[in-house]
This record gives structure tokens, sequence and C-alpha cells, in this order.
């Protein structure tokens, strides 16, 4: 087994622009503030650092994010 050492590998990618990422994962991000709930929605706090993503921009500034949890992963869809 080796060890990743970039945060973020485990992104999955799924239809329509969804993402998944792993719970413990986006509660940290979330911890920090760098993406903050809206309603029912999340989206990106532009004066948060946010921690680079191997599979590059996932959460571009003003797009709303509708978060379920799916196990032990969380599920991210834009929401037009």
């Amino acid at each position: 087994m080796s060890l990743d050492h970039s945060p973020f590998a485990d992104v999955r990618r799924l239809e329509n622009g969804a993402f998944s990422l792993p719970q413990l994962k986006w509660r940290e991000i979330v911890f920090v503030g760098a993406v903050r709930p809206d309603g029912y929605f999340y989206v990106r706090d532009p004066a948060r650092p946010l921690p680079p993503f191997a599979t590059g921009e996932l959460f571009p500034e003003g797009v709303r994010f509708r978060a379920i949890a799916e196990g032990n992963r969380v599920v991210l869809t834009p929401q037009g």
C-alpha cells in the first residue's frame, strides 16, 4: 500500500458536473470556511484559501452546490 501525498487525489467525478469527496475532507474544507453554507446549498468563499485539488477547479466562485452524504463520501452537485 502506498501513501497518497496529494490531499484531494481521491475526488471522484460523476455525471452532470457532480463529484464526490470523502466525508472527512468535506468537513475539513467546510471547517476552514473555504466552502460555506448558503441556505440549502454551499458556495465557495473566495476570501478563504481552498486546498488545491488534483482534478482542477472543483468549486468555481459563484456556483452553488448541493451536498448529500452517501456512505463515507459526500456528493456535490452544482446547481444551475
